[in-house]
């Protein structure tokens, strides 16, 4: 489910396989997030990784920082339905286990581990299974020494430098060791270090793939917000190769709001979009409770399709004639639309009941498609397993 953004600017970079994930290159951008469970819970794990991979996940990063969750990953990985990255921080050993284990990538900083035997052996061993490692370098996690002479912390300018510094420095250790199979985080908590990083990264010049995200973004109505700036403006700019959102939150949460910020900067649409309408005034339709039934049936609609949802006839009957299917509601009735065309008139409870029961159902094609390797088609295609809706009445 990795999805293509066409931009003439998008920066070139060697591409890396994580799993048959290609990130980088011509690929497109993937989405990732993180599990947040404990590993050695293998069972709570791999639930979690499936509810991810079902909301669009191309791949996975789970925590690798002990004995136990070393051992755990060989199941995690056997069951996964996505790739796994390992999570290792400073512990060489683990990093191995992780990789006898199978996992698709690690997330290792080199530099961070002070023996260099051990970073050669673990270079090693990712080179002869072809397993890439992403360094990854956030701001909170950098030294940030006070410019005592003038009285002041470090400027964004300065700290986007020294998580460069940070990351060229363990890009050198690989790099030394013969190892280029690499990608590269540049993370920070706030939207303007974030994008100054990635921006200094890439005027070096190198042709590491990018792998985007703000650390520690918050809940999840700020912290979509701060993400879509600090990735969709990056995004913009074609920089960036895959995508997590960092929520607290469900990884599902973060793959939906990663999959929102690419659908939004894409020409051609992926997956659901749905137009609802911001509500005033002119409301005369309960809409609270029908957006909320309508984004639950769209959660297992894969094609791309776009559904209106208004309550009034302001703007309603317009956007509902521009969408695949939706509805625009008044006075406690409304229409139904499909195809731009008007299909029926019906009382409000009917109307959102009528709405979700076709959602529904295209969700049930979807599936079978999917299922028997067919393509999706995009917007209500030709029906094929969809009943017709009735005739306008009333």
């Amino acid at each position: 489910m990795s999805v293509d953004i066409t931009t003439p600017r998008r920066r070139k970079t060697v591409p890396v396989n994580v799993g048959g994930v290609v990130i980088g290159g011509a690929a497109p951008i993937s989405v990732q997030t993180m599990t947040k469970t404990q590993t050695e819970d293998v069972h709570a794990t791999l639930a979690q990784i499936e509810r991810a991979a079902k909301a669009g996940a191309d791949l996975i990063r789970v925590t690798c920082d002990t004995r136990e969750a070393a051992a755990a990953m060989k199941d995690i990985v056997r069951g996964s339905p996505i790739p796994i990255v390992a999570d290792i921080h400073y512990d060489a050993p683990l990093a191995l286990l992780a990789l006898q284990a199978g996992v698709h990538c690690l997330r290792l900083n080199p530099g961070n581990i002070t023996d260099k035997e051990k970073v050669a052996d673990i270079a090693r061993e990712a080179k002869a299974r072809d397993v890439p490692m992403r360094i990854g370098v956030n701001a909170g996690s950098i030294p940030q020494r006070k410019e005592l002479s003038r009285g002041r912390g470090a400027t964004i300018e300065e700290t986007a430098r020294r998580m460069v510094d940070a990351a060229m420095g363990h890009i050198r250790v690989l790099e030394e060791l013969d190892f280029q199979n690499i990608k590269v985080s540049l993370k920070a908590s706030d939207v303007l270090t974030n994008i100054a990083a990635n921006r200094a990264f890439v005027a070096l010049g190198n042709r590491y793939p990018l792998h985007l995200g703000l650390t520690e973004a918050g809940p999840v109505d700020s912290g979509s917000v701060k993400s879509a700036m600090g990735i969709g403006m990056l995004l913009g700019d074609g920089i960036g190769d895959t995508i997590r959102v960092s929520l607290v939150g469900e990884p599902e949460d973060e793959v939906r709001v990663g999959r929102q910020i690419l659908a939004n900067l894409q020409e051609k649409g992926d997956g659901p979009n749905l137009v609802a309408c911001p509500t005033c005034g002119r409301l005369e339709i309960d809409m609270f409770p029908m957006v909320k039934r309508v984004e639950e049936a769209l959660l297992d609609v894969k094609r791309t399709i776009t559904v209106s949802v208004m309550g009034c006839v302001v703007n309603g009957p317009g956007e509902g004639m521009h969408a695949d299917i939706g509805i625009a509601g008044g006075r406690q009735k409304g229409i139904l639309y499909r195809g731009g065309k008007v299909i029926a008139t019906l009382p409000e409870a009917e109307l959102i009941d009528m709405l979700v029961t076709e959602l529904q159902r295209i969700a049930a094609e979807d599936a079978r498609l999917l299922s028997e390797g067919k393509p999706l088609p995009e917007g209500l295609g030709d029906g094929a397993g969809v009943r017709p809706l009735p005739v306008a009445a009333g």
